[in-house]
């Protein structure tokens, strides 16, 4: 299928995300402690989905689900599995569709060992890409300034060690692939792209270079309402959350260099920017750390769509769409007018940015399903499989195997301080979440015993 009239062309898309970065940690959602202008304006130009969330806060599992639009249970059920060889991804859908597509960074979908090495120096071969025409990556790297990317194959295969920071040195990689293509274009000889960036920041360690990090020291983090006052967590939190900012204030600025780097290609104007996270972080919010748990700073993640000005008749603002990690690659092929195909599972929201395109919003589900399939065991994890769900109406509901663990009423308990999954007051209300949160286990397949009531 050729593309390369204009006129016929459909537009590109890329994603941007980071890992472990918490929705409430920007500028454009209400966070004072961090200063995200480049992020701030994408969202001010495109739609913010500020109820957006990771359904398996957890890397690999999550990671999965983006590519594929399956649940987790169905595709990578927890840390450290590999991506099912057989199971196609969205890149697939856009290469049948004449799309050129290519990936830049942090992969962890192909099972590697960690108690076997190191992952830096893991070779992912390249018919376990996930379809991309252009791959360059690593499975996993939790040391900024000693990361090893590799790509190609046979005798043009490579690995190397990149000479900086990780998110720069990746937006650098990028960068010269948005600039390829807007030499293609304008010679008139170029395909539309789906490209992806998925960097490591803000992941622990919380380390950035010494120019986002000198305005962030311990003392002048303002912590969550939820964390308690225990001087051990209080001071933990704001020790990692001052590296936390840094790096997140550094994606922002590469943010702002790969939308430059689309003016300059005159792309700028045909290209959809998701930017979104693979699942939050904990930082404290409730004595807790890191991800795996339900509570809002783990599974609530900044999701947006925008670009300069990509077409007539977009929408722009806030949705309040319950967009999930399996909802992802869906809405995105949504925005290119591509069907979803029948192996997704997600729901296509594109129509909270482009009007009549995806689902209509009568149609689309009225929660979300929430899941830990098989839990890691690491240190500040929740060591017990769960399930939950979260409704339009604002209501969430996790239990673990044979009992009910938490109940929420987000509206007015944003911070879930009120537990309220034991109280008899509220047992009505916990049978009806129950019975949705069954309905969810039956729709898709999932095995789990639930409480009884």
């Amino acid at each position: 299928m050729s593309m390369n009239s204009a006129a016929d062309r459909r537009p590109n898309v890329i994603w941007v995300f980071g890992d472990q970065h918490r929705a409430q940690a920007l500028g454009c959602n209400g966070d004072s402690n961090v200063h995200t202008p480049n992020i701030d304006n994408l969202a001010a130009g495109g739609v913010n989905f500020n109820r957006a969330l990771s359904g398996f806060p957890l890397c690999c599992p999550t990671r999965g689900s983006l590519l594929t639009g399956r649940y987790p249970h169905h595709c990578v059920p927890g840390h450290e599995r590999r991506l099912p060889e057989d199971q196609p991804t969205i890149a697939n859908v856009f290469n049948e569709e004449g799309y050129e597509t290519a990936y830049f960074g942090k992969w962890h979908l192909d099972g590697f060992q960690e108690s076997e090495g190191r992952g830096a120096y893991h070779i992912v071969p390249p018919e376990r890409r996930g379809g991309f025409r252009r791959w360059i990556g690593y499975e996993n790297n939790n040391s900024p300034w000693d990361c090893w990317v590799h790509g190609g194959e046979g005798e043009d295969a490579f690995h190397y060690r990149l000479p900086g920071f990780e998110t720069d040195e990746m937006t650098n990689l990028f960068i010269d692939y948005i600039r390829e293509r807007g030499e293609e274009q304008k010679a008139g000889d170029a395909n539309s792209f789906f490209a992806v960036l998925s960097v490591q920041a803000p992941h622990n360690p919380y380390m950035a270079p010494e120019a986002f990090r000198r305005e962030h020291t311990p003392g002048n983090v303002e912590l969550r309402p939820n964390v308690p006052p225990i001087a051990r967590v209080r001071d933990e939190a704001q020790v990692n959350l001052s590296g936390y900012y840094a790096m997140i204030e550094n994606l922002d600025w590469n943010l702002g260099r790969i939308r430059e780097s689309l003016r300059e290609a005159g792309l700028d104007l045909d290209t959809h920017i998701v930017f979104f996270s693979d699942h939050g972080d904990m930082h404290g919010s409730h004595g807790q750390f890191h991800k795996t748990s339900p509570w809002e700073e783990a599974i609530r993640v900044p999701f947006m769509i925008g670009g300069e000005r990509p077409f007539y008749g977009r929408i722009t603002g806030t949705s309040s769409a319950l967009l999930n990690h399996v909802d992802v690659a869906p809405t995105t092929l949504g925005l290119c007018g591509i069907e979803t195909p029948e192996w997704m599972e997600g729901t296509d929201y594109s129509s909270h940015r482009l009007p009549g395109r995806g689902r209509a919003e009568d149609d689309e589900p009225d929660s979300a399903y929430l899941q830990s399939v098989i839990p890691t065991g690491h240190g500040h994890s929740i060591d017990k499989p769960w399930r939950g769900i979260i409704t339009k109406d604002g209501w969430k509901f996790v239990c673990f195997e044979g009992v009910s663990w938490l109940m929420f009423n987000l509206n007015e308990d944003p911070y879930e301080l009120a537990n309220m999954a034991h109280n008899s007051v509220y047992a009505g209300k916990r049978a009806e979440l129950l019975g949705k949160l069954r309905e969810w286990i039956e729709r898709t397949g999932d095995s789990f015993e639930l409480p009884e009531n």
